[in-house]
């Protein structure tokens, strides 16, 4: 394959996870397709966020290196990122423990669709909050650097289109928000996040209403629910 192919994930049917960091919950991503927008169910949005650092502080280039080795360590408190032990390199798969509004937990993941020395970018699997797509860049401009983190995406099932109306849309604007200035903050700067908010469809895809069986907020909390059986389960099995 040439250098441009090799950026991409190919042959991916549905998504394979091995070698499960501690603490991570392997829960709705192995054995899941992929879900771009097409395949969501609520308005289609594009959210742009971006932050301006000095270009003598950093080069785009080293900003993406630093953001790929750093990226769990950037994401607000509650939320984890765990990693693929090879790094952010196309067909890798990552595991996601995230905090809801009202502190529910959510356990989902995303794969790395791409990756150069300028961007990458993560697709979601069937069942995740959004269905879609996240592309993290830097280019640079006069004298400075700029950071971007674009997400492409429809809410991917009814429950998690009326989460983000109660308030979900407002909470992924702060994530990335917080996001992005603990990246400035990494490279020893204060930076303003610049947000910009596009509704690029707003019909909602009802044929798709039937993706709330995958959903990851119902299984994940059955899965919680459920914490306290299993381990009375595995007190009451006999000791090898």
């Amino acid at each position: 394959m040439t250098g441009e192919e090799t950026n991409w994930a190919h042959g991916v049917s549905r998504l394979s996870v091995t070698n499960v960091p501690e603490g991570a919950i392997n829960l709705n991503v192995a054995g899941r397709r992929l879900a771009g927008p097409v395949q969501g169910f609520g308005k289609m949005w594009q959210k742009t966020y971006r932050v301006e650092l000095p270009k003598e502080r950093v080069t785009a280039a080293d900003l993406i290196t630093a953001w790929k080795q750093n990226f769990p360590s950037f994401w607000p408190a509650g939320n984890r990122f765990y990693a693929p032990l090879t790094g952010i390199k196309p067909g890798e798969v990552a595991l996601l423990n995230l905090t809801l509004p009202g502190r529910m937990k959510l356990s989902t993941g995303v794969m790395v669709l791409y990756a150069d020395h300028e961007s990458f970018t993560l697709m979601t699997p069937e069942g995740h909050m959004f269905a879609g797509w996240i592309t993290f860049s830097a280019s640079e401009r006069d004298d400075v650097t700029v950071a971007q983190a674009q997400v492409l995406m429809r809410a991917s099932d009814p429950l998690f289109e009326l989460g983000l109306a109660m308030g979900g849309h407002r909470q992924e604007d702060r994530f990335w928000g917080e996001t992005l200035a603990a990246l400035a903050a990494h490279f020893g700067e204060t930076a303003v996040v610049q947000t910009q908010v596009v509704c690029v469809d707003k019909r909602r895809q009802w044929s798709r209403w039937g993706n709330i069986w995958q959903s990851s907020a119902i299984r994940s909390t059955g899965f919680m629910l459920t914490a306290p059986a299993r381990a009375l389960g595995r007190a009451g099995r006999p000791r090898s």
